[in-house]
């Protein structure tokens, strides 16, 4: 009989000891020469201040630098095709590992990207359908709206392995509906917005936006010879009008310049219409809203497919009558499927419907396009890939992921954080919510300010020791907002009859005028579809929703607010000389730099590197211009100044500028008295931009604000100083309508209209409304519990 021997266990392996994410030396942005030690296969909640520094340590710097990292594994070649990522300012950077981000970017405008295309969803859904899918039409390609069908002719040499066949002709069935290319919408241009009939070319019939006759255009257009730019254009023939409007690219001499003449609505829809209408200039977006008409396909009917890929299907369902679906009912049809051939893929499939159940997102559905997702949404379908993954030991990275959530549906976001974790990889998030920073394994506190005030750790370690430790994230932790007694009387309604935008149905409600009104409800109940669907974009309605700022980096808060062009004409003033000298796009700017401040050198295939320049050291205006002063300060230590300072400057003295003092007000008013006015605007968090669109609009003479959680990226200690903000609002006047989730602000609220009680289809009715107290009383909804709960009632 064999002895059974005892074996020790073995001695700690080394490999074992790299346990430590290790930074010293940061010096990103406002960062003041950090060192932090953070630990891996752990949950660390980074929290603080807006402006504190959390986003320069986690993004710009951990991610950053692991991105980097990774890059440089590639060849040159390959590094040619990726973003060029400079090396972040810190002394030591270690033990780092692959970095996955999971921010709160909008997802990619194309109408042909969907929530099923980004989650891989809908390709199952293409394999499942070719292989079950009655009458069979092909193969996955098939059932694919953004593969078109192609057929040629001809000597078609065809590879397969090893073997080499000519074919005459070739075939490849693809999904795509031919009218309208996958998108499942036509647009209609009105041609009266592009011509006046009445008159000829040279006498300006063209009314589209830069196409001049005294340009490039005018030669072309006179020099093709299609038709006579002297004859009116209701008098040219059929042949001729089509030539303006329709003629394919064609080479043409003019002048003994070789140029291409095409026609007017292909060039327009190549330059304007093919284009994310966000990003065009006011006026060519004016244009283009102006001059098209967007309507659902008439052969597709919407579902982007071909006749033949709509007839194949699986009892009664086509694969557009899935991805019509809510994803919770499209989940539990799966689940009644039973066929051995394809058990992986169906659990597979099964797996990630039930992903988005579980994230909080079954009532989508996977034709919902990608572009109209909320930032909250879009971050939580990115979760989506990663949560059947079997990647361990990565380092996930999360922007306030509890963005958009109702306070019931942030527990199964906690859940889902905390399983990525016991996968065993390293999660770092980004957030101000006390239900997430609660189940931290570790914690870190930045501040103790924003801005200048902030960049250093002040704290590090439990959720325990946060509580006590006296940080301003410490003593705000336990904040609880008691139910408002006295609320406001209105003074008329907004009413909203007969609403059913997207999941709503039939909604009729009374909003209140000149009181604080909050909409609340869980995620995906309708509240969005309410306020922005059913309350007119008419003139006296201010809307301020979370699309993105969008500027370059020499866009900063004095350019955006308008704030810049008092203090340029008060410079000028007191100088003798023009405004155009103290702007740095234009006769100021330092030569060397063109006003940029910096020197962005472009290494081809290798990362850019940028310096500051060296000859105005910066400051981005010639050394000329800084002889001239106000009130004791060139316009470069203007631009240094933090608000709060130069709201002081411009408010008395010889510096006083009433302009620029009442934008300064607004910037303090909504919190951001730290930011300098020439700060970059691509270095601000997303809650700094959220507030100064906000500080932005208050200029506005409307009558009723609407703002879409304006909470968003907002410290704890940050809250109070917004519901202030909305009180005087109000008191001035103003009614003010905000959908929002933070139970302090429903708290604050003068009437609460509560939707649900679900997401999807399980939503749209209004289930309250009331006051605050009226709704902690009744508890019949889930907000009225989680309110209750948080004002300890």
């Amino acid at each position: 009989m064999a002895k059974r021997t005892e074996t020790r266990s073995p001695a700690p392996h080394i490999a074992d000891s790299h346990g430590l994410i290790r930074v010293h030396g940061a010096r990103v942005n406002n960062l003041k020469d950090v060192d932090i030690e953070i630990p891996k296969r752990r949950l660390t909640v980074f929290t603080g201040v807006s402006g504190s520094g959390k986003s320069s340590l986690v993004f710009d710097t951990i991610a950053a630098e692991s991105q980097r990292m990774i890059n440089e594994t590639y060849s040159a070649f390959v590094q040619g095709f990726m973003p060029a990522q400079a090396r972040p300012e810190a002394d030591v950077l270690e033990g780092l590992t692959t970095a996955i981000i999971v921010d709160q970017q909008r997802m990619g405008a194309d109408p042909r990207s969907t929530v099923g295309t980004a989650t891989d969803a809908n390709a199952m859904l293409r394999i499942l359908f070719s292989r079950l899918g009655r009458p069979h039409i092909g193969p996955p390609g098939a059932y694919a709206f953004n593969v078109p069908s192609v057929r040629a002719s001809g000597a078609i040499t065809v590879e397969k392995g090893s073997k080499k066949t000519v074919k005459a002709t070739f075939n490849r069935t693809g999904g795509m509906c031919t009218r309208c290319e996958g998108r499942g919408s036509v647009s209609d241009i009105d041609l009266t917005q592009l011509y006046d009939d009445s008159k000829s070319l040279n006498e300006g019939a063209l009314t589209v936006p830069g196409y001049s006759m005294d340009g490039w255009y005018g030669r072309i257009f006179g020099g093709c010879g299609f038709f006579d730019p002297d004859k009116p254009i209701r008098e040219y023939t059929r042949r001729e009008l089509d030539d303006l409007l329709h003629k394919e690219p064609t080479k043409i001499k003019v002048d003994g310049i070789n140029l291409t003449y095409e026609g007017l609505i292909p060039k327009i829809q190549k330059s304007m219409l093919s284009k994310d209408i966000d990003a065009l200039q006011p006026h060519i977006r004016a244009f283009v809203e102006r001059a098209t008409a967007f309507a659902t396909c008439p052969e597709c009917e919407g579902t982007r497919l071909t006749p033949e890929a709509r007839s194949s299907k699986i009892g009664r369902i086509s694969i557009a009558d899935a991805c019509a679906m809510q994803i919770s009912d499209l989940a539990a049809w799966v689940r009644g499927l039973d066929e051995p051939s394809v058990a992986p893929l169906l659990e597979k499939l099964r797996h990630t419907l039930d992903s988005f159940v579980e994230i909080g997102l079954g009532y989508l559905a996977l034709d919902r396009p990608a572009g109209t997702l909320s930032g909250g949404e879009a971050q939580r379908v990115k979760m989506i890939r990663h949560l059947g993954s079997a990647l361990t030991d990565v380092t996930y990275v999360f922007d306030e992921p509890t963005t958009g959530l109702h306070p019931h549906d942030i527990q199964r976001m906690n859940e889902l954080l905390l399983r990525l974790r016991d996968k065993g990889n390293t999660v770092l998030v980004v957030e101000h919510k006390p239900q997430t920073i609660a189940i931290a394994d570790h914690v870190v506190d930045l501040g103790p300010g924003a801005g200048t005030a902030g960049g250093t750790v002040c704290f590090e370690g439990s959720v325990a020791g946060l509580r006590a430790s006296g940080t301003v994230t410490g003593r705000h932790l336990g904040d609880r907002t008691g139910l408002k007694k006295a609320v406001r009387k209105s003074a008329g309604a907004l009413e909203i009859r007969g609403a059913d935008a997207h999941n709503l149905r039939g909604v009729d409600v009374d909003v209140p005028l000149g009181v604080l009104v909050v909409v609340t409800g869980v995620a995906g109940s309708g509240k969005s579809s309410l306020v922005h669907g059913s309350i007119p974009a008419e003139e006296g309605v201010v809307r301020v929703d979370q699309g993105p700022i969008r500027g370059s980096r020499r866009s900063n808060p004095a350019t955006y607010t308008g704030l810049l062009d008092p203090i340029r004409s008060a410079f000028a003033k007191a100088n003798g000389v023009k405004p155009a000298l103290f702007s740095a796009n234009s006769e100021g700017a330092c030569p060397s730099c063109n006003g940029a401040g910096v020197i962005f050198m472009d290494l081809g295939m290798m990362a850019g590197v940028s310096s500051t320049c060296e000859d105005c050291e910066g400051k981005r205006y010639q050394a000329s211009v800084l002889d001239y002063r106000l009130g004791g300060r060139d316009i470069s230590e203007v631009l240094a100044m933090p608000v709060r300072e130069a709201e002081e400057f411009f408010g008395s003295g010889e510096a006083r500028v009433p302009a620029a003092h009442r934008v300064l007000g607004r910037l303090s008013d909504v919190g951001l008295g730290y930011l300098t006015l020439g700060q970059p605007l691509t270095t601000l968090s997303g809650g700094e931009r959220q507030r100064l669109k906000l500080a932005t609009h208050m200029a506005d003479k409307g009558g009723v604000y609407v703002l879409d959680e304006p909470t968003t990226g907002l410290h704890l200690a940050d809250v109070e100083q917004l519901l202030g903000l909305l009180d005087r609002l109000v008191d001035s006047g103003k009614s003010v309508i905000v959908v929002e989730h933070h139970p302090a602000v429903m708290a604050h609220a003068d009437w609460i209209i509560d939707l649900g009680p679900g997401a999807g289809h399980d939503g749209g009715r209004i289930v309250f409304e009331g006051t605050p107290a009226d709704l902690v009383a009744a508890g019949s909804t889930l907000t009225a519990e989680h309110l209750a709960a948080y004002a300890g009632v």
